[in-house]
Order: structure tokens, then sequence, then C-alpha cells
């Protein structure tokens, strides 16, 4: 049977960089792969359509989706509108909600081309390769109750940091089982010297771990987390954490491989339905200026393939093919250096698709 793609290209640079997925999709359907690609509106796009950033039209389209390829939402078009349930921000945040997206994979994989581009000495990022697995539909995003209100005649914010047994066993088997493919080290992420939600998170890690026998499992406060992601990054395989600690640790790891233009991320529910995005934003300070980096996308749709369409093959193809492009010396204006070929978006697309016909 036909899969089905639904094709959100959303905001800012969003549009440019699925462009360029889309062609490497379309080169997979002639290699074979049986699917049907179809696009929505999500994010700001959505609401200056429709009025909402998630359409109904979308949320049913996604709804029957095999699999979801999203660009970006977002922008300061959008940052003034007082109905905080408007921004774009909210279509991305529904789509996880309604799909039941609890899973966040992220990794953070540094091609040996780029350890020049790094931030840190090569030493400490060659060999680099995390995943981070994030809670997604729980925490403190989603937390109620939340809001401002005036309380002794001041405005007061406040957002609940919440998570059941049920959430945290289910992400946690996730991780232990994505340790098992792979080096076979868990680190649980939490701050349960100060937050009860974490004490809990890391009592329901621990009374998991003797059924993954095979699995080391270690614990570390975020703050520290932090730090060793900085200090000595590969004496981490794969890290587990809740929703906002996830969501600030995955963009750090991002800059450990040279950008964050190059860190793909899928997003899970039970039934391996997954919605696929680069973890950067919309930056729309870039936006129609052919300089955004395509290859996060493009190496999302490999995880399309691995996780919701079961084409590993397929995967493995595009990721050998944007590492031949990186072998050629082409980098986008993110991952530049002296001695590369700096291309635009769209010459950096036509360079993958080219090295994947050739594989």
């Amino acid at each position: 049977m036909s899969k089905k793609i639904l094709v959100l290209p959303g905001d800012g640079i969003g549009p440019e960089i699925t462009a360029e997925a889309v062609k490497i999709l379309n080169a997979c359907r002639d290699a074979g792969l049986d699917a049907e690609l179809e696009e929505g509106l999500v994010g700001g796009a959505g609401y200056d359509a429709e009025g909402h950033p998630l359409p109904d039209a979308t949320l049913a389209k996604a709804k029957a989706a095999d699999a979801i390829l999203l660009g970006a939402v977002g922008g300061p078009k959008w940052d003034t509108l007082e109905d905080l349930s408007k921004r774009p921000e909210k279509g991305l945040l529904g789509l996880r909600k309604n799909l039941n997206l609890f899973g966040n994979l992220r990794p953070a994989l540094l091609y040996p081309q780029l350890a020049e581009a790094s931030t840190l000495r090569p030493e400490v990022v060659s060999g680099l390769d995390i995943m981070i697995v994030r809670e997604l539909t729980g925490g403190i995003y989603f937390g109620q109750p939340r809001g401002v209100e005036e309380r002794d005649g001041e405005r007061v914010g406040f957002n609940t940091y919440v998570y059941s047994e049920s959430e945290i066993e289910r992400i946690g088997r996730v991780a232990f089982e994505m340790a098992q493919k792979r080096g076979k080290r868990l680190c649980s992420v939490d701050k349960a010297n100060v937050l009860e939600v974490t004490i809990l998170w890391r009592e329901v890690m621990n009374r998991l771990a003797p059924e993954y026998p095979d699995v080391e499992l270690s614990h570390m406060y975020v703050d520290n987390a932090a730090m060793q992601l900085v200090r000595a990054p590969k004496q981490f395989d794969v890290v587990v954490t809740g929703n906002m600690f996830g969501d600030i640790l995955s963009d750090a790891a991002a800059m450990l491989t040279g950008s964050i233009g190059m860190l793909p991320s899928a997003s899970l529910n039970a039934h391996q339905q997954g919605m696929y995005e680069p973890c950067h934003g919309s930056a729309p300070d870039i936006a129609g200026q052919g300089l955004a980096n395509p290859l996060a996308t493009i190496l999302s749709v490999a995880m399309m393939l691995r996780y919701s369409l079961g084409e590993p093959a397929l995967a493995e193809r595009i990721e050998r093919a944007v590492g031949k492009v990186l072998d050629q010396g082409l980098r986008t204006a993110d991952i530049a250096y002296p001695g590369t070929r700096q291309v635009s978006t769209a010459e950096m697309g036509d360079a993958v698709l080219a090295a994947f016909a050739e594989s």
C-alpha cells in the first residue's frame, strides 16, 4: 500500500529547505519508494491563510499521513499576536499533541569533514555520535494550570511542570531500546535535587533498568549535563530527558556538530507515525536569500525512511550522499570555512541529489 507523506513547509526558510528535501523524496520514489506527497499549511502560513496556525484541513491530512516533513514555523511577523493560541509555534505543539508524538529523537553526529566547523577543538568533537531522546508531549510546555494573572497588585506568570509515571515509563522504554541498538549506555538527565517531578522521573528510570540488563544506566543533573556536553561530549551515547531540558540540551549538542543546520530530528508515536524536521528555527533574517542549510532537512528525510517508512537502504543512500557532498568541499554559509566552497541552498540540494543518483 502506498505511503502518505505530508509536507508542511511553514515559515521563514521552511519553504526553501523543504523544497530541497522534496527533491530527494522524489528521487527515492524514482528508486522504488511507493509514496504519495501532499502539502499543507502550518504556523504563520496557516494563520495568514486560515486564521489558525494549525488549520483543520492540515490536522486532518496529518492524521491520515504515515509521515510528516516539517520545515520551520514562526517569525517576528507574528510575535505581536496577543492571542498566544494563534502564534505559529502553537501549530507545531498542536501537531505533537494531536498525533501523540511523544518520542523525539535528535542525533548529534559529527561528520568528520566538519570537525573544523565546530566551535570546539577537533580532538574534543571528532567521532561525536550522541542520540538525545526527548519526551515531547508532557512536562512544563503542556502542564496545567498555566497563565498570567494579577496577584497582590502585580502580574504573575506561572507554568506547571508535571509528568505521570506512565509518561516517564513510555519515553524511558524508547531510550533503553535505542541504547540497546547503539553503545548500550543511557544517561538520564533530571534535576532531582530540587524538583519533585524529576525525583519521580529518576525513580521510574531506575525501576525500568533491570528489564534492560545489557544497558548501563547513569543519571546526571541538567546543569552538569550542559557543562559535560561542552567539556567532554563523547562520554555520552544515548541521553533521555524531559521536554524542556531536552529542548535546551539538543540545541547545545547541535553546535558541537558545526552547525544546527546539520541536525535532523524525528518525533514518533507508539505506531511509528512520525513528524520529521530540522532542529533549527525559521531564520527569517536569511529567508529567501539562498543561505539556509538544507542538510538537516534532507537528513530528516533519511530518518523518515528509517523509522516510519521501513526503507533503511534508501536512508543509508541519503546519508552517504550527504557525506560525499561534504567530501567535495561544498558548504553552505553556516558550515563554510577557508578551503571550502560556499554554495547556495539550492546548489547544496542539487549536489546531494546528484550524489544520491550516483550511489
